[in-house]
């Protein structure tokens, strides 16, 4: 199925599922019909919007009318066009953010207190100036039936304005702080997802894999097999929905390239005998929990599940692509800048293709397709990752700049070992020129090895990755 055919069959359902479970709601025999708006929220319906938002605020006619009305208001916002919904979030952001006049006034009488009991009242009032009134309609449309992925697809709406809308930021920080509260590892429950799973939330696998993407049923069968395992993190406001899903590999030893995990063995190995776990792929469901960390604390939860249940296992580590590594290659190789050819290096790519520059060759992966050319440019390109990933941090910052390898070092992982052509489908050689690199968790050391990178940007790695920074 295609992508986008995936999408729109997603959204489809959401939608229908959302103002199904609000269309109905009743309160002493009545119900709602919705606001009367169009797609496009013209101008003049602004002000029967914005009367309708200032009455779910009031709390006018009780808890039960609030309700009411605030299913109304999310029923509308569902039916809206992108142009819709703007213009609803525009004026979320700007008629019910915090009155900053009132808070300044309320902390300079803080700063005039001339008592406790004066201190104590200016202090509970500023509390309350502090949080704007678009926080409350944000909690009561979490109170209704699937609020919550509601709230979650309304921020995804709001991240894929902002590059457009930049005036959307407080609304987008002020929806993120109250997701991170509600989505706290406490309220997460870790569920293995098995063959026998709804055919609902199998799609669901299919349709959110980021990193190898599922041929077909057969794929995730063998997938989700005995020696193969898929963990997730459910909400209990969204229980059907995964938010974050990590698939583990139950193997001999840690492979080196992704086909010895992804195809069938012919003799799948018994669970009681494998001695590595292997995480091949992390993936994200829910753009709308954008900047909510879920991911730092799967693996280690998925870590302690797999010691308890299965304690011949003795390694803990990633199959991990490097996306974004080609683009970079391409971008600093031909200049020279910290990434370069040893002068043996650039001697024999030159006399196997005198009419090539061989930065140019390496950076553009012709050499891919000649046997001679990708024996010379095995060693170089094994030393551009490891530079890529050890010494390339973000301006100002102790985080390395690939998003993957800044994942697992701050988990407290460290950089085991580079894998040669490892993957060599379309997506691998278009991130990577094809090489994967693998990432270990030692209990043991996870501690040590988050702090010295978050604190001072070390990159703790494995010997043989260490040599790879000098030519030879």
């Amino acid at each position: 199925m295609a992508r986008h055919q995936q999408n729109t069959n997603l959204f489809d359902k959401t939608l229908s599922n959302l103002v199904g479970a609000w269309k109905n709601i009743s309160f002493g025999g009545r119900h709602t019909d919705g606001l009367q708006l169009s797609p496009y929220l013209h101008d003049q319906e602004c002000d029967a919007l914005l009367e309708h938002i200032r009455d779910c605020l009031s709390g006018r006619g009780g808890e039960v009318s609030a309700r009411l009305r605030a299913a109304e208001l999310g029923e509308t916002y569902l039916k809206f066009n992108d142009e819709g919904r703007r213009k609803f979030l525009m004026l979320l952001t700007e008629e019910f953010s915090s009155d900053d006049e009132a808070i300044a006034s309320a902390a300079q009488e803080l700063l005039l207190a001339k008592n406790t009991d004066e201190r104590q009242r200016t202090q509970s009032r500023l509390r309350d100036l502090l949080q704007p009134p678009q926080v409350l309609l944000l909690t009561q449309f979490n109170a209704l039936p699937q609020g919550t992925q509601f709230l979650v697809d309304m921020r995804a709406d709001i991240v894929r304005y902002r590059p457009s809308c930049p005036r959307l930021a407080p609304l987008d920080n002020e929806l993120k702080r109250q997701l991170s509260s509600w989505f706290d590892i406490g309220f997460l429950d870790l569920r293995r997802i098995t063959w026998d799973a709804p055919a609902a939330l199998l799609e669901k696998l299919i349709h959110y894999e980021a990193v190898h993407q599922v041929s077909d049923w057969g794929d995730l069968k063998n997938r989700l097999s005995d020696d193969r395992r898929c963990f997730a993190f459910f909400h209990p406001r969204m229980p059907k929905e995964p938010l974050i899903f990590v698939w583990v590999a139950l193997m001999p030893e840690m492979p080196e390239t992704i086909s010895e995990v992804l195809e069938r063995p012919d003799e799948p190995i018994d669970p009681e005998d494998a001695k590595a776990a292997v995480f091949y792929s992390i993936s994200n469901t829910q753009v709308g929990l954008q900047g909510v960390s879920l991911g730092n604390f799967l693996i280690k939860r998925v870590v302690d599940k797999l010691s308890k249940a299965l304690p011949n296992l003795e390694t803990f580590g990633t199959l991990s692509p490097i996306s974004g590594f080609r683009d970079y290659l391409v971008q600093h190789l031909p200049v020279d800048s910290g990434v370069a050819l040893s002068e043996p290096e650039y001697r024999k790519l030159k006399e196997l293709a005198p009419e090539e520059s061989p930065p140019e060759l390496i950076a553009s992966g012709r050499w891919l397709d000649n046997e001679e050319l990708r024996d010379v440019a095995a060693e170089p390109m094994q030393r551009f990752v490891a530079h890529y990933l050890t010494q390339e941090h973000r301006t100002g910052k102790t985080a390395v700049i690939n998003s993957v390898a800044h994942f697992h070092l701050s988990n407290g992982a460290r950089l085991a070992r580079i894998n040669w052509l490892s993957d060599l489908s379309e997506n691998g050689l278009r991130q990577s020129y094809g090489l994967m690199v693998n990432y270990i968790y030692k209990r043991e050391e996870i501690e040590l090895n988050h702090e010295q990178y978050v604190e001072n940007g070390v990159v703790n790695s494995d010997p043989a990755v260490t040599a790879l920074l000098t030519p030879r």
